[in-house]
């Protein structure tokens, strides 16, 4: 995650926007040895620790971004491809508000309730196309399948330190939260779409069958 640990403290030194992290990279080492000291800067004033629940928290969204790279580059369908390339770039923006400071927050707040209300109407289009388990499933039976599964169980975890971030107050945008919980909702109707073109139409249930 070398873009968001040197990019965090070279916008936190010069207040400028996450948009703006590539250009003002260019050209330069991609390494600062700011961080070498085990602490990292936030867009805002002062450094933290690169074990405190900020970074932590944003570090694990953006393994979320790079674990739906590996699904989306799997994907068998187009549609899917551009779906998920569509929520990385938010994802890219939720980070920087993970990363802001609550003095610097509200400057770099993208993710709303229309975003939420976007992933939802995806996850309801997708639906329609899929047969959905009355168990819990077993991933693995197709490999773009078991990408995007893999991609939702690290969603799952983003999303349970930035609750930890809200319920102590760190931030204050819910929908940071329930963008991630309805991100793993679509993940989810996306393995099994995935399944099925791949021609997996039945999952593996987690609870044995009779015989």
């Amino acid at each position: 995650m070398w873009v968001h640990e040197s990019a965090i403290s070279y916008l936190s030194r010069r207040r400028a926007r996450p948009a703006l992290i590539i250009a003002a990279m260019n050209g330069t080492q991609l390494y600062t040895r700011t961080g070498d000291d085990g602490y990292t800067g936030l867009l805002g004033e002062g450094r933290v620790a690169k074990y405190m629940p900020q970074p932590e928290a944003y570090g694990t969204v953006d393994e979320a971004s790079a674990a739906i790279g590996i699904a989306r580059a799997a994907s068998l369908d187009e549609r899917t491809r551009q779906l998920l390339l569509t929520v990385q770039r938010d994802l890219y923006k939720l980070m920087a508000e993970l990363a802001a400071t609550q003095q610097t927050a509200e400057r770099f707040r993208s993710i709303d309730e229309a975003r939420v209300s976007w992933l939802e109407q995806q996850t309801d289009s997708i639906t329609a196309l899929v047969v959905l388990p009355h168990e819990f499933v077993i991933p693995g039976d197709t490999l773009p399948g078991a990408y995007m599964d893999l991609a939702r169980a690290i969603v799952r975890r983003a999303e349970r330190i930035v609750v930890h971030l809200l319920h102590d107050g760190i931030i204050d945008n819910v929908e940071l939260v329930r963008y991630l919980n309805r991100l793993s909702s679509l993940l989810f109707v996306l393995a099994l779409h995935e399944n099925a073109l791949a021609g997996a139409a039945q999952v593996t249930l987690a609870k044995d069958l009779p015989a």
